[in-house]
């Protein structure tokens, strides 16, 4: 059986997250063997546990960083947390071999939808080319093996107010839920 760790990286998932808190719900209750690591909740002062993350890591065979994008990036708590707890000589460099051969899946939701991402948009570039230059890097440089992106754009937290398209919402949610799990049992 393969050892999942859940990475989320929304800012505030209790009280400020619809899409990404559906996701998450959704995949502890269909997948209670996964562990899930809130780093909203566990870190809300942005100061983390170095070894203890570390060690959770070493432990995961599937890392799956959950988040919303937020300016064209993975929000500010899991880049910071990126940045203190993916070191050099844990991570990479000549004894940094922590991460090498697994798996990573970068799991996101936009509030803009799919339309504003192609080159013809004003963004002028996919999210998929956005993202890229992010996680790709990192990835190569730990040794992780990037796995295509799962994602679910038009899913605004500014929906929340209208009953039917929060409805919506989370039903694409919970289906990017399902569509998650799938890929992680496939990879």
């Amino acid at each position: 059986m393969k050892n999942v760790l859940i990475i989320s990286g929304h800012t505030n998932l209790t009280n400020d997250s619809v899409a990404n808190k559906t996701i998450i719900e959704e995949l502890r209750k269909a997948h209670p063997e996964y562990q899930f690591n809130v780093l909203s909740e566990a870190y809300p002062n942005y100061v983390f546990d170095v070894e203890a993350e570390q060690e959770k890591l070493r432990r995961a065979d599937v890392i799956v960083f959950q988040f919303p994008v937020f300016w064209y990036s993975m929000p500010s708590l899991l880049r910071k947390w990126i940045e203190d707890v993916v070191v050099h000589g844990f991570a990479y460099g000549s004894e940094g071999t922590a991460l090498q051969g697994k798996k990573l899946i970068a799991s996101f939701t936009t509030g803009g939808p799919a339309e504003a991402y192609t080159a013809e948009s004003f963004v002028e570039y996919t999210i998929e080319q956005i993202l890229d230059t992010q996680l790709k890097p990192t990835a190569n440089l730990c040794g992780l093996q990037l796995q295509p992106f799962v994602y679910t754009c038009g899913v605004s937290y500014a929906n929340r107010t209208d009953a039917q398209a929060l409805e919506t919402m989370k039903q694409r949610c919970r289906e990017h839920a399902v569509k998650l799990a799938e890929v992680i049992e496939n990879c």
